[in-house]
């Protein structure tokens, strides 16, 4: 299964639901980013993603984008095919 990182924060909602929806794809781990805790990790995720909100989530080394590009990404099939590729 494919590495996923995950950039996030304590409180976000749609962080939770991003990492419930791939827990669902039977994804065991998820490395996150607390980018609340480091500004430098904000800074590094904005640098990657050109991005500043939350969740930013990684599947390998595919950038998939936030929670509703996820959903987007599962809903079309795509989803379990990115997390099978690694």
């Amino acid at each position: 299964m494919s590495r996923v990182k995950m950039y996030t924060t304590q409180v976000c909602p749609y962080c939770v639901r991003a990492k419930a929806l791939l827990r669902q794809r039977g994804v065991e781990r998820i490395e996150e980013v607390r980018v609340d805790l480091n500004p430098q990790e904000r800074d590094a995720m904005v640098a990657l993603t050109g991005r500043r909100t939350v969740p930013q989530i990684f599947i390998g080394d595919t950038h998939v984008g936030g929670c509703d590009e996820l959903i987007a990404l599962d809903q079309r099939g795509g989803l379990q095919a990115l997390l099978q590729a690694g």
